[in-house]
């Protein structure tokens, strides 16, 4: 039996980030398939997503195989990166009160692990057995592995009862490893498995481009179509302004109003808040110094700038050191939006570097994801 800690560390370099333009959720990836495996809620209506793990940086991966009835999808796996192998293991060893771990990016907080018990191995809903735990499982968890106590693979984390304590549940791996089955002898081509009748649907077979050849109930299909992504309004224009600013959009989108991007050491994350309606730029740099007598002088600094700064603000959020611009989405347009954010992206990367050498700030790790 493995500790929890070796558990954990092995696993991290296979878990992964996944983010397409509705949402973001986890994933994990299987060396023996060369395949990323998720929920298709997670992936749901877009054929490709944005991957990252702690061993390479985010990239798109195209969405293989969906599977609605068993809320399972499988991604390309990135190429050229070496990851470590995780095991599958055998749902029929499963007890009650087996000790499980899920690990997951639950609201954004990358790589994080729960730990608890198999309340019931085969709680049935809507018609399959799905494994009830009592660990804690958030959104974002959706798509990561549930391991038990010798390292392997158990299940995928699918959902919770919301309003409940601590009722969540994964798909158990006897289904995970019957689709993969199902799918290897047609890797690398985009298909779509039957709610109905279980059957793979293929570009070769499909009847009249969305009906199951088999059953004829009619299919979603991987292929582009009008519910891939639209944007207008203030989304287009955010990634009119990101285009121009030379980002790649489809890499920058995290969610349906979040974008991050890269500028240099510094990671900037664009927010649009429908609520109040206007679009936050934050810029993340570099952490406070550990050194107590450098943190006077910084402040000294950080508010002197800010009176040089225009339309720009710094601040200190935790231990991070931020650079911040708003803008109200009536003021928006893409020509005074690449101004703002060209000027955001690059004095934050100025100020990352010249407070590490000035104040010995500590070059933040979450940049490095």
């Amino acid at each position: 039996m493995n500790t929890i800690q070796s558990i954990i560390e092995a696993y991290q370099p296979a878990v992964i980030q996944i983010a397409t333009p509705h949402g973001t959720g986890t994933g994990f990836y299987l060396k023996e398939y060369d395949l990323i495996i998720t929920n298709y809620h997670v992936v749901e209506n877009v054929i490709e997503a944005a991957v990252a793990g702690k061993n390479f940086e985010k990239r798109l991966s195209p969405v293989l195989y969906i599977d609605p009835k068993h809320d399972l999808a499988f991604l390309a796996g990135p190429k050229e990166i070496e990851l470590p192998i995780i095991p599958l293991g055998k749902y029929e060893t499963l007890k009650d009160g087996d000790q499980v771990l899920a690990i997951g990016h639950p609201y954004g907080l990358n790589y994080s692990a729960t730990q608890g018990v198999i309340s019931k191995v085969d709680r049935l809903r809507d018609g399959l057995n799905y494994i009830q735990i009592d660990a804690a499982i958030n959104p974002g968890n959706s798509g990561g592995p549930l391991v038990n106590a010798h390292g392997e693979v158990i299940g995928v984390n699918s959902f919770i009862i919301k309003g409940g304590d601590n009722l969540g549940f994964a798909l158990p791996v006897s289904y995970l490893s019957t689709a993969l089955a199902l799918y290897m002898p047609h890797k690398g081509t985009a298909v779509t498995r039957c709610s109905s009748c279980s059957g793979l649907v293929l570009p070769t077979n499909v009847d009249n481009e969305k009906y199951c050849p088999f059953c004829g109930t009619e299919v979603k299909l991987l292929k582009p179509s009008e519910t891939e992504v639209q944007t207008d309004g203030v989304h287009k224009k955010i990634e009119d302004i990101l285009t121009q600013l030379e980002k790649d959009v489809k890499l920058a989108r995290e969610g349906q109003n979040a974008w991050s991007v890269k500028e240099g050491s510094a990671t900037i994350k664009i927010n649009y808040n429908t609520n109040n309606y206007f679009i936050v730029g934050d810029a993340y740099m570099c952490k406070m110094p550990e050194q107590p007598d450098k943190i006077k002088d910084l402040y000294q600094y950080l508010l002197q700038e800010n009176f040089n700064l225009n339309g720009l603000v710094l601040s200190c959020n935790k231990q991070n050191i931020v650079l911040s611009c708003l803008i109200y989405d009536l003021d928006l347009t893409v020509e005074n939006g690449v101004k703002t954010f060209k000027h955001l992206f690059q004095k934050a990367d100025d100020y990352d570097d010249y407070l590490e050498k000035t104040f010995g700030c500590i070059k933040s790790k979450e940049n490095e994801n």
